[in-house]
């Protein structure tokens, strides 16, 4: 959508540039021209605006260092996203390169700005839902000539399908032609739709020497009633289908829930049982390019390691660009915020003073109450609450210290006392523990791996992500379709299994199969059975997708206990989703009981985090109700939307 983005100097160096149509460059020379030299217009804005023909030019400056920054688009589109990203773009180029512009050398100096311009255009792209800058080539459009066939006049909306239908014959004889040249009349004989598809009514010609629009509103209606009323053939011919078809006869149920008679119809329509690696499913489009490096990078092993959810550098540095504005405005927590009014509290005990209960228990409230809106579970919030007070309780304050100073490090201890996990976390070096043992009395074996949770969290879409991971580690991973219940669920894991198993041979990474068994088997054979495949197959990992079941439903939990003690597996997951709030305490709890005595959940997967803002209050409640860590974050729907939890991350999003 974006024409072209440059940055200049005020004496008309360019130092970056982005351009996707030749008008670009000679609209911001207009630009220079009009306003920096020959100073026609003043700019009064905070990012002015510049129109050049069809074109519209935002642009903001930077006297410090003599930089213009300028977006050039289409006035047509109104883009309501380009202040943001020239004022995050500025930021930006600013931090990063502030030593370069301070030199005498600053024009000739190189900038590699790419990845930085790239990486904002893909936030915008998911913060403004899908409206960001496709910087793609596009075709120039003439506002001049615009269709006049397609412009809505303000008339009356045209008639109904079927009095279409029956005006077209009547045309062709009014206009002078042949009865017998004219355009037939579909009969119940042909081979006409019985519903019109949509949309067909714009290709029908209408009667124009008795338009729609004219006549009384009593005709119109009449005509109405006429054009929906079934014809004498229409209705013989419904008459002779019904008479021809056999009466439908009821099926008789036997206490064994067998069918007594069977009239030999197919009911089950899925792939074939000895299909085990999904080969007849149905075929998916291409899937898209995932740039791996926004996903994650590689150790110095090797390894492909999923990077933090606050792993960002962008965010950091415009935070940090924030900070500074606002240190040098002397401003500080906005006091509207709940934190906001915190720090108030906080600023009638700092400056010198030794921090004691009775000088905590007001301000400790009201952040109690505020993490309880973000969806903290109020046991939790008070344990986290009590972590402060023990941090900050002796503790004497600096003249004018901040809150932020104050309280951060407090919270950020106590929470990471909640979420840092008892044992390893690192799942790369368990599955090579179990397929590459260093013992030789060990035999090696596939890394098994099960995925629990409630109906709707999206289970097989995060199974799919956690593949991927895997993928780009060149593991061979197995799919087991445990959800034999759900109509889908094995064709939806063949779609993610087709998907991954094209971006792997695009990419050249490990390879991906899927095990099924069709529907109405058992889940815990299943998976007993897709163990033994993966062994005999040399596959190294095994997923097994299971069925989405209510947690306060006893008899579904109660099979969990069965498919582990079946499958054996070394990992249990539990997707949660972050939208449930406190309900997501119950769950954790019901599904870790499910397991049996002598096995427990091995950590949680919470999807959808990016639909909850800064209210992620849900992993602190699972967290500190089961013992349980979290394994993983859902941030998108996309492949490569996979992170690890950090706690820094998860501060800055309770005290936002």
């Amino acid at each position: 959508m974006l024409d072209a983005f440059e940055i200049i100097t005020t004496s008309g160096v360019v130092l970056w540039s982005r351009t996707t149509s030749t008008i670009g460059a000679t609209a911001v020379n207009s630009l220079i021209n009009d306003v920096f030299i020959e100073e026609k217009t003043r700019p009064s804005e905070t990012n002015p605006t510049y129109r050049y023909d069809k074109y519209t030019l935002k642009y903001t400056l930077v006297k410090d260092f003599g930089l213009i920054f300028v977006a050039v688009y289409q006035s047509l589109l109104g883009l309501s996203w380009v202040d943001k990203l020239l004022d995050h773009v500025r930021t930006i180029f600013v931090t990063v390169y502030k030593d370069q512009l301070s030199l005498p050398s600053a024009t000739a100096a190189d900038y590699p700005f790419d990845p930085y311009f790239d990486k904002e255009l893909r936030r915008l792209d998911q913060t403004t839902g899908g409206t960001a800058p496709d910087q793609g080539p596009r075709i120039e459009v003439d506002e001049k000539k615009a269709d006049l066939g397609e412009v809505d006049t303000g008339g009356p909306p045209p008639p109904e399908l079927p009095q279409l239908l029956r005006a077209q014959p009547k045309a062709a004889l009014s206009n002078g032609g042949d009865s017998s040249k004219s355009t037939p009349v579909h009969s119940p004989d042909t081979s006409r739709p019985a519903t019109p598809l949509s949309g067909a009514a714009s290709h029908l010609v209408t009667d124009k020497t008795h338009p729609a629009s004219r006549g009384s509103r009593r005709a119109r209606k009449a005509a109405n009633v006429a054009a929906s009323a079934p014809t004498t053939a229409d209705t013989n011919g419904k008459r002779d289908r019904t008479t021809k078809s056999a009466a439908k006869k009821g099926r008789v149920w036997g206490p064994d829930g067998v069918a007594d008679e069977d009239d030999g119809a197919k009911l089950d329509y899925s792939a074939p049982a000895d299909d085990v690696r999904g080969d007849a499913l149905p075929k998916s489009s291409a899937p898209e390019a995932i740039d791996a490096a926004t996903v994650g990078t590689k150790n110095k092993q090797g390894q492909f390691v999923l990077k933090d959810l606050d792993d960002d550098e962008l965010d950091s540095l415009l935070q940090s660009a924030n900070k500074d504005k606002a240190a040098a405005n002397g401003t500080g927590p906005a006091s509207g915020s709940p934190f906001g009014a915190i720090s108030g509290y906080f600023r009638n005990i700092v400056g010198g003073k030794t921090l004691t209960n009775d000088d905590l228990d007001k301000p400790l409230k009201a952040m109690e109450e505020h993490l309880i809106s973000k969806n903290v579970a109020r046991d939790a919030a008070i344990r986290l609450c009590d972590g402060v007070r023990a941090g900050m309780v002796g503790k004497k304050t600096a003249a004018f210290e901040s809150t932020d100073a104050a309280l951060r490090p407090a919270l950020e201890q106590s929470l990471r006392k909640i979420l840092t996990p008892r044992g390893s976390l690192d799942l790369l070096q368990s599955i090579d523990s179990v397929t590459k043992p260093t013992s030789s009395n060990v035999k090696p074996r596939p890394f098994v791996i099960t995925i629990l949770g409630v109906n709707g969290v999206g289970k097989s879409t995060n199974l799919s992500k956690l593949c991927y991971f895997l993928l780009q580690n060149n593991y061979r991973v197995l799919i087991a379709a445990g959800d034999t219940f759900r109509s889908g669920a094995v064709e939806q894991l063949g779609v993610h299994v087709r998907n991954l198993k094209e971006l792997t041979e695009r990419e050249k990474l490990g390879a991906v199969d899927i095990y099924q068994k069709g529907y109405g088997k058992d889940a815990a054979n299943v998976a007993k059975d897709a163990v033994a495949f993966a062994a005999e197959h040399d596959y190294q990992v095994v997923l097994i997708d299971t069925a989405g079941r209510a947690h306060t439903n006893t008899q579904l939990m109660a099979a969990l206990e069965k498919l582990v003690d079946f499958a054996k597996p070394d990992l249990i997951l539990q997707v949660a989703e972050a939208l449930v709030g406190n309900d997501s305490v119950g769950q954790a709890q019901n599904f870790t009981r499910a397991l049996g005595k002598n096995r427990k959940l091995d950590g949680f997967i919470v999807s959808k985090i990016d639909t909850v803002g800064d209210a992620c209050g849900t992993i602190v409640s699972m967290v500190h109700a089961t013992g349980v860590p979290v394994q993983f974050i859902g941030v998108g729907q996309h492949y490569g939307d996979l992170r690890q939890l950090s706690v820094p991350w998860a501060v800055k999003m309770l005290m936002a």
